[in-house]
């Protein structure tokens, strides 16, 4: 079993930056794929970024956070984190870490393991 857990969530205004991490444990974190979802009230959870296991060679955006997100892995903490710059009203959601062993199972939400969320607020 995995546990995840969020951090760094909270409110900002439009344009400024957070960086959200998650914590691993209950298995060796360089094997999982991770990720961050997102889900907006009254709104479908969607993928925000996905990064590859060992290595995080591989990373995959959103179209909606391209260029302004950034997911990293520090294999060493047990930790991935998501950094996000100029943040827009349209981020408001609850940001949802995730993991899996297998990369195409993250990829598309049906991974086994999910933290609790964070909520992320950005005001206008």
């Amino acid at each position: 079993q995995v546990q995840l857990v969020e951090s760094g969530g909270g409110l900002v205004q439009a344009g400024g930056s957070l960086r959200l991490s998650c914590a691993a444990s209950g298995r060796t974190f360089s094997t999982l794929a991770m990720g961050w979802f997102r889900q907006a009230p009254g709104k479908e959870r969607e993928l925000v970024s996905v990064i590859s296991s060992p290595s995080g060679s591989t990373t995959r955006y959103a179209d909606s956070v391209k260029g302004r997100f950034t997911i990293s892995r520090d294999n060493a903490k047990n930790t991935v984190y998501l950094q996000m710059n100029s943040l827009k009203p349209e981020d408001t959601a609850v940001y949802y870490c995730a993991a899996d062993l297998a990369w195409n199972r993250l990829r598309i939400g049906v991974n086994d393991y999910w933290g609790q969320g964070t909520q992320v607020t950005v005001s206008s």
